[in-house]
């Protein structure tokens, strides 16, 4: 067995939970408030990338531009998703299927003109929170994964904050617990929809920026990130955020100690064999799933 340095591994677990959460948490609110399953969640975070690094490179690459342009991007992106696969559809029957295709085929149309545009080649991003460790009771923590949990843990909290105080977080959480309900009172659809997309774009975009320190930026380089995005929603309920952000901690948790003790090779085959376990004993997920399929 490698050596594994023990706190290096557990800030690296709380890094991709950190991560995850904020992909799961746009996964499962866009399911549970649109009854839509948005396969493009992955193209958000890769235009996310390339919005990130153009700032970086055409305006400043100081942390605060830098995690701004992409969550401003992913911001544009959710709208764009909510705008052609959403509002058109959404009054349309077996929208659930209907839309599922059409945000796969944004996805797969969406990276081809990213890799036309911008090429094959990778793009890297700045160092947004210094360079300088921090010694902390004997352990060597990384700045990029110390800011990575705090700025993700920051923006769920004011995520769920909003949700939970303000008047279009009312009306989303109305529609995420009874949509024919919500449309009787007078909430607008459309507009809770765009809203919908733009707060999880922006979480999508902020995990780019975050993953990107680490992995680099390419036309597909939202492919995993889209995987383990499903993969956590899944396993934790989906339409369930406490569920979402559970699952997260696990599954971050699962990566990081598989990829100390076994590679980096084994981190997806052990992640479905936990998800196929977790469904197995709970078929709803740890929290459960949504009990019905929208029409």
């Amino acid at each position: 067995m490698p050596d594994v340095d023990l706190s290096f591994v557990l800030l690296s677990a709380l890094t991709l939970a950190s991560i995850y959460g904020l992909l799961a948490l746009g996964v499962s609110i866009i399911w549970s408030s649109l009854g839509m399953l948005n396969m493009a969640h992955g193209l958000t975070f890769t235009v996310a990338g390339y919005g990130a690094a153009l700032a970086a490179t055409l305006i400043s690459d100081s942390g605060p531009v830098v995690l701004a342009a992409g969550m401003v991007a992913g911001m544009l992106s959710g709208m764009f998703i909510g705008a052609v696969a959403f509002i058109p559809l959404h009054d349309k029957p077996h929208f659930v299927v209907r839309s599922l295709i059409a945000t796969l085929a944004l996805s797969l149309l969406g990276s081809q003109v990213l890799l036309w545009v911008f090429g094959p080649n990778a793009r890297s991003l700045p160092p947004l929170f210094g360079t300088d460790a921090v010694e902390l009771f004997g352990m060597t923590l990384l700045p990029d994964k110390l800011g990575a949990i705090g700025v993700a843990s920051g923006l769920m909290l004011a995520t769920l904050w909003w949700m939970k105080r303000s008047r279009t977080g009312l009306e989303i959480r109305a529609m995420m617990q009874n949509p024919e309900g919500a449309a009787l009172v007078g909430i607008g659809l459309r507009s809770t929809a765009m809203a919908v997309m733009a707060v999880t774009g922006a979480l999508a975009g902020l995990a780019a920026v975050l993953l990107s320190q680490t992995y680099f930026v390419s036309p597909f380089s939202g492919t995993t990130p889209l995987v383990k995005g499903l993969i956590v929603a899944l396993c934790g309920g989906l339409g369930s955020i406490p569920g979402a952000l559970l699952a997260a901690t696990l599954i971050g948790t699962l990566e990081a100690f598989t990829g100390a003790l076994l590679g980096g090779q084994y981190v997806l085959m052990t992640q479905f064999i936990f998800v196929i376990a977790v469904l197995i004993v709970r078929p709803r997920g740890i929290a459960g799933l949504l009990d019905h399929t929208r029409e």
